[in-house]
């Protein structure tokens, strides 16, 4: 082969790398297979049991924390701290609500 010459495809197959990001369709499928399995076999109700909190103290905790992670939310506490701009402070794409009377 000389050196203006492509070598052959499956040489360029074999060296390609496999995507392994956005759009990696193997790990797609494998994720979904492994959630179907998952949802079929689980026994929720001994999941549900395990995860309880247990003691007050971390079910507070607990509660603190899902309070804090709702704040960030999109209509959360938060959002009255958003900056000011074209959307007067709302979220974008957040509807505005209907009032009352019109």
């Amino acid at each position: 082969m000389s050196t203006n010459e492509k070598p052959p495809a499956d040489a360029q197959k074999k060296a390609a790398p496999k995507n392994q990001g956005e759009g990696d369709y193997e790990s797609a499928r494998k994720y979904d297979e492994d959630t179907r399995n998952f949802i079929k076999s689980a026994d929720v109700t001994e999941l549900a049991r395990r995860a309880a909190p247990g003691s007050k103290e971390e079910a507070a905790k607990l509660k603190a924390a899902e309070e804090l992670g709702r704040s960030h939310a999109i209509g959360g506490r938060g959002a009255e701290s958003w900056p000011k701009g074209k959307g007067e402070g709302k979220p974008a794409g957040k509807p505005e609500s209907p009032k009352s009377g019109q």
